[in-house]
Formats: structure tokens, sequence, C-alpha cells
């Protein structure tokens, strides 16, 4: 049976920049409860949106009627270790997951910086992490069920409705419920971490050299300044430089989350001492070396709220974006209180990834929460989307469809599966419908 709250469900994501209030909250504990609750929708004319974790900056999940939770969605987890596949509920967060294949001797290849999303919303909107090897963390789908909009029970596989797979491995959740992902994995492997502050004209200048020569590069600029801190993850074959305890406190509790949300708080009360703390944040992380589990390397935690867009550009724009960046942010009526994020990914084939048919460089901006930030976001879209910029489908941005369909060679396919999987738009919300059409 599918399990419901009150009404008026109250909900808002974890930079408390999106809200909204369901009608009814659903709690399926099958499939067959799923699909029970799509016909339901379907048949009183309502809609369904899938809430995970709540980390995408946009309202893509955000529900103005039914609202459905999957964390209670009882499907076992199925780890096959000689074909390094994994297969999990889709309402499972990347921090479980992680930890399940440890257990296993197992890794997925690659992580953003975060595993707070539950796995069906880091690959709904291609989240990624970075590597000039490696694409977005959709690559790794081998195969997912999905709920569709006329209740059906999807498997799809390279084999069984492959048409579906390409589009849903990235489908900001517009062609039904996924309920369960296959993931291809790797061996557990330990990761050598370098991270070193460095002039940014420096590491633009040598930027080939340093992305062929790691697995793993990205940058973070610090605003009103010309420095940067560049953070390398190598592949090795032992543990044998671990982060002191005391160290990781100091640098990713202490330093990167307390001190910092105190800097942030200073600099929104008083905006003109944001260039001088954007300088002393810039020279507080020194360099260091350590070895560890590759995703406890890749994700570090993130206390400090802020709100996000992120682009990808193709790779070679990325001198002529920061330039033009560093330009927004000296003309700003506000200061800009954190650093800007750069990373790389390979191409993909996946239709509505970032990365669909080219090598990609990211390029994220934030600001710290209750700090004014549209005119900033905006400026940094219209540079970006004229450099062919495709906006992270979990991080503001301000594209519609018609633009959206020049981006995305395969938007149409997309659009014709949509059709064919969700005819009611049982669901879609305002905001899909203001990106991906009607």
């Amino acid at each position: 049976m599918v399990g419901t709250a009150p009404l008026t469900a109250h909900w808002s994501n974890w930079a408390g920049n999106q809200r909204g209030s369901a009608s009814t909250v659903l709690r399926p504990g099958s499939p067959a409860d799923v699909a029970e609750a799509v016909r339901a929708a379907v048949s009183a004319g309502g809609r369904i949106r899938v809430t995970g974790s709540g980390h995408s900056f946009t309202a893509v999940a955000v529900a103005d009627d039914r609202r459905m939770d999957l964390s209670g969605l009882d499907t076992p987890a199925r780890v096959d270790v000689a074909n390094r596949l994994v297969t999990v509920p889709a309402g499972m967060t990347l921090h479980t997951l992680n930890g399940l294949l440890a257990r296993h001797g197992l890794a997925l290849p690659n992580l953003g910086d975060i595993d707070a999303q539950t796995v069906a919303g880091a690959i709904s909107t291609g989240t990624h992490g970075t590597g000039a090897g490696y694409g977005c963390l959709s690559t790794f789908v081998e195969a997912v069920t999905v709920v569709t909009g006329t209740g059906e029970v999807l498997r799809c596989s390279a084999d069984e409705h492959p048409d579906v797979l390409a589009a849903a491995r990235v489908s900001l959740g517009a062609l039904g419920v996924l309920v369960e992902v296959t993931l291809r994995c790797v061996d557990a492997f330990v990761l050598h971490a370098h991270e070193r502050p460095a002039p940014l004209a420096d590491v633009l200048g040598d930027l080939p050299a340093l992305i062929g020569g790691h697995d793993h590069v990205e940058f973070y600029w610090f605003p009103y300044t010309e420095r940067v801190q560049v953070k390398t993850n190598d592949r090795v074959p032992a543990d044998d430089r671990p982060l002191p305890r005391w160290r990781g406190w100091l640098d990713d509790d202490f330093l990167s989350n307390t001190v910092f949300a105190g800097a942030c708080r200073l600099g929104r009360t008083v905006p003109a001492l944001a260039p001088t703390i954007s300088a002393v944040s810039a020279r507080a992380l020194t360099e260091r070396h350590y070895t560890g589990r590759s995703d406890r390397v890749f994700c570090t935690p993130r206390r400090v709220r802020f709100v996000e867009m992120e682009y990808g550009i193709p790779r070679e724009a990325l001198p002529e974006a920061l330039a033009a960046l560093q330009r927004i942010v000296t003309g700003l009526p506000f200061k800009v209180l954190f650093p800007v994020e750069v990373r790389f990914t390979a191409a993909d084939d996946i239709w509505l990834s970032h990365g669909y048919g080219r090598d990609n460089a990211y390029i994220a901006v934030h600001q710290y929460v209750g700090m004014p930030y549209e005119p900033y976001f905006r400026a940094f879209e219209q540079v970006t989307a004229s450099l062919g910029g495709r906006p992270h489908w979990g991080k503001l941005h301000y594209r519609d469809a018609a633009s959206l369909a020049d981006a995305y060679p395969r938007f149409a396919d997309f659009q014709a599966v949509r059709d064919r999987l969700d005819p009611h738009r049982v669901f879609t919300n305002p905001h899909l419908t203001h990106v991906l059409g009607a």
C-alpha cells in the first residue's frame, strides 16, 4: 500500500530557496505501489513529483500536487562483484551506496564533492565530478527500472528499450519514477590528493598539461584576487599517507565550514570587507598531500548554505569565460563571498547530459544565502550561453525550452520519448514546463 501524509505537507530544499506545499505525500513501499499511485494521479488529473535529498537549487523537485518520497522503497540492493555491477533502490543516497560498495571491495569510478543526493536525483540532473577521462555519474548507469506515466513498470537497458535508457539516464524526472538503478562499478581504489594554492595565470597557462597529467583536476578561484586553490586526485596502490584527524578537522571542518561561515556572515553584514575576506581565504588553506578511500577523498562536508549556478562549456572556451567572469564580479553593485569552482569532464552520448558530444569545462558560481545573486548569475549566464554553454539541470539558471532545444542536439528525441512515456504529463511541474515545454 502507498502511505500518505496529511494535507499541506511543507518541503524546502537544502539551500532554502525552493519551497512547496504538496496536497499529499506518497511513501510507496514497492514498485507496484508506485504504479498504483501513478494510475490514481492520472485518473484524478493530478501530478506527482519525486523529491530526493533536496540538493537541487532549481524548482525541479517542487511538487504542487502530490509529492513522492522513495526513501521507504523496499527493493533489495544486489551486488554482483564478479561483473562489478550494483543494483540499488533509486532512493538510496550516494553516501549509503559508497559504504555498500566499499564493503564488497567496489567503488564508483568518480564522484562529485557531496554524497547526500539520492542515486535517482544525482543521475536525473547530470551530477558530475571532475576528470578529463570521466563523464557525469549517469555514464555509469547500465540499466534502470522506471514507472511510466501510464503506470507501466519498464526495465530499460542496452538490450531492452535502449532509447528509453538513453533518455532516462538524465531525465529531470520527466519520464517517470525511477525505482531501481544498475550501476557499473570498479574495484575499490585509493586516491592521492594534492591541494595547493597557485596564481590563476599559471594554472590557465599550463591547463592542458595539468588536466592531462592527473586523473582528476579542479580549482577554485577566489574573487577579487588572482589566486586559486588547485586540487588533483590520482589513483595510487596504497593508503600510506592518511590525513591526520586533526588536519582534516582543521581544514575541512573548522576552516572550510566554521570559520568560512563566520566570514560569510561578516561579509553579508559589511559587504565592503568581501575582497579582504576573499584574499584571506585564498591564503588560509595551505598545501597538503594525503591518501584515502576514493569516496572519502572525492566528497567533503558542505555546511555553509549557498545558492549556485553552474555551466558546462566547451573546454577551449574556459579562459574567455573566466576573463569575462572576473570583469562581471568587479562591476557588480554588490559583493561575492564564495569562490568559483572549475571542473572538467569527458564527452558522453546521453541525450540531455551537459557533456553530450563534447569535452566540457564546468564553471560554478555561488553566493552566500541571504546575499543578492540574480544580476551576477544572469550576467554569467549571458557569457556562457554565448559560448555554447549548457546549464546544470540541478543549478539555478534562466533558460527556457526554446533556448535549450538549440543547446541539445537530441532534445527533440527526448521529447518524443517523454510524449510516449508520460502522455498525460503526470510528472510535470511549472519548472519542467518552462525548461522542457508543455
